[in-house]
């Protein structure tokens, strides 16, 4: 019976190992399994095809006279902006015109009381009659005594007296007379006229107000806005080339030439009526290394007013220019790149330097020259030496930079 016992316990020790040899086998298999099936995957995809290139409009630069428009801005003043002051102290008794209205020239504006002053040319006078009262008497005097003397009854010594006194009573009446100049011109300055035709600014002072010539503060400011200057200034490189566009021996004749030029509001709406250039300053600014220039509008119906903002837009002539379409651009940290194409048609993303517009183009100085192959658009999903499929669009190019 032991015997058999020993029997049955080996035997079951021969299946236990049987069965893990048979699992051993099992999971062998399996991973062998999942090994092919991921080199199989593996290998598929290393024989998928690649996505071919994209197909983008591809065309040449070339070179054609153009007009940029350069921007520059500009403050507009009147032609005649002055302040409106009293010329003799007083109480304000009337304000006769309001804010912003429009007056003309000699128009009275404002009333200061006249009674003192009135009052003073009242004394002009009577000293002024005075003084010809006392000139009569000094010429009877002189007549009385000038057959007396001839007769030899007084003495030529009373005779010179006399006439001397005469000589002091008429220069009195010339200062009486001056008096009463001076008194009827502060009696006038108690009415503030207009100088000019034009809008009435801002009115500090009110009825009843005490005002003086010696006041900081002006009672108002008067604008004729008939015609508008816009000063802008250019820069000295700017200015170089501005004066090389053309002819002319002196600037006077160079600005004879200038074309008019247009006047950006701050819409961002160009002023209707065109300018015309025509003053230049005479000297640089020495803290801005810049020249003031002047161009004049009309300004009719009033639109303009002194204190206005906007840029005067000034064209300049370019010859044999390369333009790029502003499309066919993409800006990054302040720098301007195209995608130029090689002859394997990759891109090169190239820096550009833009030195002015025309149009809807940009006018390049540098980074690109007459005959370079350009991307024209879908250039914001392209790598630096990608391949891409052109196509040509020299047609459609032409018609873009040729829009002005």
């Amino acid at each position: 019976m032991n015997l058999q016992h020993i029997r049955n316990k080996n035997f079951k020790n021969e299946n236990v190992q049987q069965i893990k040899t048979n699992m051993k086998m099992k999971n062998v298999i399996i991973t062998s399994f999942i090994l092919a099936l991921v080199l199989s995957s593996c290998a598929d995809k290393s024989q998928a095809p690649a996505p071919p290139p994209p197909v983008l409009p591809v065309a040449a630069i070339t070179s054609e006279n153009t007009t940029t428009d350069n921007e520059y801005p500009a403050s507009i003043q009147g032609t005649v902006d002055v302040e409106i002051r009293p010329q003799v102290s007083g109480n304000l008794d009337r304000v006769l015109v309001d804010e912003g209205a429009y007056v003309s020239k000699g128009q009275t504006l404002f009333k200061i009381n006249e009674r003192p002053f009135r009052e003073q040319l009242n004394n002009a006078l009577a000293s002024l009659h005075a003084a010809e009262a006392a000139l009569i008497n000094a010429q009877l005097e002189v007549d009385k005594l000038t057959p007396l003397v001839q007769n030899k009854v007084v003495s030529d010594y009373q005779l010179k007296t006399a006439k001397a006194s005469q000589k002091i009573a008429a220069a009195n009446i010339e200062q009486a007379k001056a008096m009463v100049a001076s008194a009827k011109i502060n009696l006038g300055y108690t009415n503030v006229t207009a100088p000019v035709s034009g809008y009435i600014g801002r009115l500090p002072k009110k009825q009843g107000s005490l005002v003086s010539a010696t006041d900081i503060e002006p009672l108002t400011t008067l604008s004729d806005v008939h015609e508008v200057f816009a000063y802008f200034s250019l820069g000295e490189t700017d200015f170089i080339n501005f004066k090389s566009q053309y002819a002319g021996n002196s600037i006077g004749d160079k600005i004879k030439k200038l074309p008019p030029v247009s006047l950006i509001l701050a819409d961002n709406n160009a002023y209707p009526q065109k300018g015309k250039i025509d003053m230049v300053d005479g000297q640089f600014d020495k803290n801005t290394g810049a020249i003031t220039l002047r161009a004049t509008f009309p300004n009719a119906n009033g639109t303009l007013r002194s204190g206005n903002t906007g840029r005067i837009r000034l064209g300049l002539q370019h010859d044999d220019a390369i333009l790029v379409p502003q499309s066919a651009t993409i800006e990054m940290q302040d720098k301007v790149f195209v995608f130029t194409v090689s002859k394997d048609n990759k891109v090169t993303k190239m820096p550009i330097t833009v030195v002015g517009k025309s149009g809807t183009n940009y006018l390049i100085k540098e980074g690109v020259k007459s005959g370079d192959q350009i991307v024209l658009s879908g250039i914001d999903k392209l790598q630096e030496g990608q391949v891409i499929q052109p196509e040509k669009a020299s047609t459609k190019v032409a018609q873009i930079t040729n829009k002005k």
